[in-house]
């Protein structure tokens, strides 16, 4: 079995993660094991903690999908984060893989989204309608392999299934997103889309952390890797797409 998780930064108020797909993060009907269980023995072990560990995430990846999730240890730092979630002051970048080529190589998507929680599916409107939420997201192509397109994304809004449904309304589903119309289903249920990069500053300390998840060891998604050529030492995140 793969490994849940790898930790890409950690202290005393923070725990960061590069989740496998697959895992869920927080819990659900399926009474799955989830990533904040997984994590919470990490911690628990590694610092040999006695009784129950203060580890909460901050926000949400989808199940199918891989990438950065960001955990608080401290109930400061749980609260200073998802302030900052919330304010949108948390820069977030996504790559996905499309079949189809979106029309143009950079644009902003704006929808409105409403959730069906029932399904657990979202659906995307043009227009504002009732118990919909104004969804946007900024995405340029990045390039082209075996038919496929890579696409980054920069999320403005944190919809539930936000990048999934809009990618799909302009007619580019991920691929494997079979619940928004990709044709078939990967092999390991996994969709194509990956927590790439997060950039915030520090909920205590104050100083700016810039983050990001290797894309995972898997055949299809490591022929992008050309792609890569952005590093972490990127200081204009704020400002530029990759490359």
């Amino acid at each position: 079995m793969k490994r849940p998780f790898n930790v890409i930064f950690e202290d005393n108020h923070l725990l960061v993660v590069n989740k496998s797909a697959g895992i869920l993060v927080q819990g659900d009907k399926t009474g799955d094991k989830t990533l904040t269980d997984y994590c919470k023995d990490y911690i628990a072990n590694k610092y040999q903690k006695p009784g129950a560990v203060f580890l909460h995430p901050v926000h949400r990846l989808d199940r199918p999908v891989s990438g950065i999730v960001v955990f608080a240890r401290t109930s400061k730092a749980l609260e200073r984060m998802t302030s900052m979630f919330r304010k949108r002051e948390i820069h977030k970048v996504y790559w996905a893989i499309v079949k189809k080529k979106p029309r143009e190589e950079m644009a902003k998507l704006t929808h409105w989204l409403v959730k069906d929680n029932d399904k657990n599916i979202s659906k995307a409107f043009d227009k504002e309608v009732p118990e919909s939420k104004k969804s946007e997201l900024n995405y340029k192509r990045m390039g082209k392999l075996n038919d496929h397109w890579l696409l980054e994304l920069r999320p403005i809004t944190g919809r539930p299934h936000q990048l999934r449904v809009q990618l799909a309304a302009i007619g580019c589903p991920i691929r494997g997103d079979i619940k928004y119309g990709f044709s078939k289903a990967n092999p390991d249920l996994s969709i194509n889309l990956h927590a790439f990069h997060l950039v915030f500053i520090h909920p205590v300390k104050k100083e700016k952390i810039f983050l990001r998840a290797a894309l995972p060891e898997e055949p299809f998604w490591e022929q992008f890797l050309e792609f890569e050529n952005v590093k972490s030492s990127d200081r204009h995140l704020d400002n530029t797409f990759s490359g």
